[in-house]
């Protein structure tokens, strides 16, 4: 707060320092508006220099993407397998089914003994075999259709089926060697079966004639 005036020169002292601080309110007002103006003016030449101008358009957006993989048949193979259940059942059986000799030989309709006895000979050469020791009937029964479909694709007609003699199973029954049978008589690429000879397996192998693609 200003001291009190006291006398005339006071009050002259006053109005001068009112004078300064007006002055100095005009002076930084003009420096402001001054300023204002300055970068207008280079605002101006700015645009005159470039010209008129437009927005740019967005580019296009390249999705990248990497090639998917091949799309795996995944309900294809399980109608596969499922066929391929369905196709080898254990509720056939040749008892009921098919007249068969004392070796357990079988051959199809139309297929005449001479061939079962050409197939117990060894006429024919076997050109593959599957062994099936040590598989589940499950496991036994895929593997043989996956064998039989793959045989015939590659042109084989004489085949081999190892079953075991079932010495190793429970109650040392040969589980699997009357499933295969059984399951053999079911597909319609087998010809004919018999008992393999003493020297490829005897009781614990088949030999297997299958029709030529």
């Amino acid at each position: 707060m200003p001291p009190p005036i006291k006398d005339f020169a006071g009050l002259k002292s006053l109005q001068k320092d009112l004078k300064t601080q007006e002055e100095v309110r005009k002076a930084a007002e003009a420096a402001r508006i001054q300023a204002e103006k300055t970068a207008q003016l280079e605002a101006d030449l700015f645009r005159r220099s470039i010209g008129a101008v437009a927005p740019l358009t967005p580019p296009d957006k390249l999705t990248v993407s990497s090639p998917r993989p091949l799309p795996i048949a995944r309900q294809r193979m399980a109608d596969e397998q499922a066929a391929l259940q369905e196709s080898l059942s254990d509720d056939f059986t040749i008892e009921t089914l098919l007249e068969t000799d004392e070796a357990l030989s079988y051959a199809r309709n139309g297929i005449g003994q001479d061939v079962v006895r050409k197939l117990r000979r060894g006429h024919w050469v076997i050109q593959s075999q599957l062994d099936l020791h040590g598989l589940r009937t499950d496991e036994a029964r895929v593997a043989l259709g996956e064998f039989l479909r793959g045989a015939v694709k590659r042109g084989m007609r004489c085949v081999r089926i190892i079953h075991g003699k079932g010495l190793g199973s429970v109650n040392k029954e040969p589980v699997l060697k009357n499933k295969v049978r059984n399951w053999l008589v079911q597909k319609d690429e087998i010809l004919a079966f018999c008992q393999a000879r003493a020297a490829d397996g005897g009781a614990g192998a088949l030999i297997v004639l299958l029709k030529a693609s």
